[in-house]
């Protein structure tokens, strides 16, 4: 008999101490964790007093909230939207919903709460990112951060000025005077951080855009969840050139960017480096291996065997430095003898030459100049050369995420943004794309917050702040393709066209599961009982909202390729070739179950209401058994 799908999102604390009582089975017994017992297996003295720990009100709920498991599910937009459904301030046409090159393009765009969204990516999407970048609520006491109570009810946030987005999805004003002020802001994003580091690859990188307010908190929170010694760098971004009072005691020009890896398979991504980068380079004595500066020679710490004296070609001592010599005496003296190092005219120091030729780039700094990267002015400038207006208060400069996505150091990465507002980092991925020919791979999520009534963004005619990201997408995109056009119009004969980049994207809506309470509730019932209640599927729901259900839940990425047939009259849907074939037809023909067999797909799916008898649905197992006896088949 065919198994029945989960269509529920994986348990992670329970696979956690699953994974806990494999590696220690002593320390698990009736479902729960002897702590004092794994620590002394781990070999950890056990003290009952203060320890070393960063924690908040609510942070065992954070924790735990990460693990929890929900019945959610992405419904598509498949519509590739080309039609105008609105116009903004300027009279520009935007379409307000539609996916772009559904069929095509690998870059998705996702509605809903990203708590939840992160949660329904965990099996198709883990271990799979290459780059996380996000930038969110930076807790100033303005702004609305994502609330994960959910013991009160709607007119309970409405009376703590709570907001929602057009869906009822929860929102609400942090402000000081809450007695959690802090501790709201933690266990919001400590679950996300979680959820995160499972989606990296294991040579992957986060970065987090924050400001002064909970940098520390974020410091402690990272070092938890990807571990100190993942640690990559903090970097100082100068957002502002113009003084600006924020504190009333100090002009605040600057944002922190923090940056950490999954594990130490991540190599770091040098930046290109400028004629500024190689002013101190020349070559004064003719050297044959070209332009070169000094370097450092001496040693960092105290190491006693790197304490000796060197003669130089005339006899002269000289002494070493006050740590020691950076090499051995056995390489100073090979690097005396191939011409890097060299001594000084008067023969009393060394010098180490460092040649251009053998760098690759430059590397990273942890302090980002506006000159370099851009200001949150140039950000604005960017949505106004699109918009016309800025319809979004706070982006960031595409040169700023571009210069993130040099240091992920991976041309074909999927990058993940979850806090996306206006799809900086989406605009940023295709430029870069189109620049150095990578096939870099875009997520964008975000809450469909509505725009505040007399904002700039309502003023422009845009709903949400969904309805910006998307179409600064697709105004981004056209500007790129049009500019690749006319360079290549402009090319010489013989000379090699540039591509396109992928400029689509798929958009996919959260929303409730696809299947109805009885699915989850079968156990309950008796078959004669199940037989005459109602269908496993919500009537509202469509072939691709339940095929999208199965790729989630058989933890398949949403960015596949998709086609759809008649066989003898059914639907039949095949997504990336043969990964999956489904057909969610009612009472569907052994033959056109027969002809799906015959292609032996990887799995197969069909609607559990689509067999009339128990005994139909037996010869679909014995069908598949006969024919594609390494198809894993399940119903719906």
């Amino acid at each position: 008999m065919p198994d029945k799908m989960k269509f529920q999102t994986p348990n992670l604390t329970a696979e956690n101490l699953k994974k806990l009582s494999e590696l220690f089975p002593g320390v698990v017994a009736e479902g729960k964790v002897n702590v004092d017992l794994l620590r002394s297996y781990v070999g950890e003295e056990i003290f009952k007093d203060e320890a070393y720990e960063f924690t908040w009100v609510g942070k065992r709920a954070a924790i735990a909230e990460a693990g929890r498991p929900i019945r959610k599910t992405l419904r598509p937009v498949v519509k590739d939207e080309t039609t105008p459904t609105g116009a903004d301030s300027t009279g520009k046409p935007y379409c307000s919903s539609g996916s772009r090159d559904w069929d095509t393009t690998e870059n998705l765009y996702i509605e809903g709460d990203n708590l939840d969204v992160l949660k329904l990516l965990q099996e198709s999407y883990l271990g799979k990112a290459g780059m996380i970048f996000i930038d969110p609520p930076y807790n100033t006491g303005s702004d609305f951060i994502y609330r994960d109570d959910f013991a009160q009810n709607r007119e309970e946030y409405d009376e703590e000025a709570g907001v929602y987005d057009e869906d009822g999805d929860r929102l609400f004003r942090n402000t000081e005077t809450n007695g959690r002020f802090h501790s709201d802001w933690c266990s919001m994003l400590y679950p996300r951080l979680v959820l995160s580091r499972n989606l990296l690859k294991d040579d992957g990188i986060i970065f987090i855009s924050l400001d002064d307010t909970e940098i520390a908190n974020l410091r402690h929170m990272c070092d938890e969840v990807f571990g100190a010694s993942n640690f990559v760098g903090w970097i100082v971004w100068q957002h502002s050139i113009q003084p600006k009072g924020y504190t009333g005691t100090m002009s605040i020009h600057h944002n922190h960017i923090l940056c950490y890896q999954k594990s130490a398979n991540y190599e770091l991504g040098s930046f290109e480096r400028t004629d500024e980068d190689n002013k101190a380079y020349s070559n004064p004595d003719n050297d044959p291996n070209g332009v070169w500066r000094s370097g450092d020679v001496r040693n960092a710490l105290y190491r006693p065997n790197l304490i000796y004296d060197i003669i130089s070609p005339s006899g002269k001592v000289i002494k070493p430095c006050e740590n020691g010599w950076r090499w051995s005496k056995k390489t100073v003296d090979e690097k005396i003898a191939t011409g890097e190092i060299i001594f000084s005219a008067d023969e009393t120091r060394i010098i180490r030459k460092i040649y251009l030729k053998n760098l690759e780039g430059r590397t990273p700094e942890s302090i980002w100049f506006a000159k370099d990267v851009g200001s949150t002015r140039d950000a604005i400038g960017e949505l106004k050369k699109l918009f016309g207006t800025a319809p979004f208060d706070t982006p960031k400069p595409t040169k700023l995420i571009k210069r993130m996505l040099v240091m992920a150091n991976n041309p074909d990465a999927i990058v993940i943004d979850y806090f996306s507002g206006s799809s900086s980092t989406a605009d940023a991925v295709m430029k870069l794309n189109a620049e150095d020919g990578g096939k870099r791979k875009f997520i964008m999520v975000q809450l469909p917050e509505v725009c505040a009534e007399g904002s700039e963004a309502a003023k422009a005619g845009y709903k949400n702040i969904c309805e910006i990201g998307k179409e600064r997408i697709r105004r981004a995109g056209d500007k790129i393709k049009a500019e690749i056009e006319n360079a290549n119009a402009q090319q010489k004969i013989g000379e090699e066209p540039k591509q396109v980049p992928d400029i689509g994207f798929r958009v996919l809506k959260l929303d409730d599961t696809n299947m109805n309470d009885v699915y989850y509730a079968a156990g309950d019932y008796t078959q004669d009982m199940l037989s005459m209640m109602e269908s496993n599927i919500k009537p509202e729901r469509t072939d691709m909202d339940l095929l999208f259900g199965c790729l989630l839940d058989w933890g398949l990425p949403l960015s596949m390729p998709h086609t759809h047939e008649k066989i003898d009259g059914f639907t039949v849907h095949t997504y990336n070739g043969g990964d999956l074939i489904a057909c969610f037809d009612e009472h569907i023909s052994e033959k056109a179950v027969r002809e799906i067999a015959s292609r032996k797909p990887l799995r197969a799916v069909f609607r559990d209401s689509g067999f009339t008898s128990s005994p139909e649905k037996i010869n679909v197992f014995e069908i598949f058994k006969l024919l594609a006896p390494n198809t894993t088949v399940k119903v719906i």
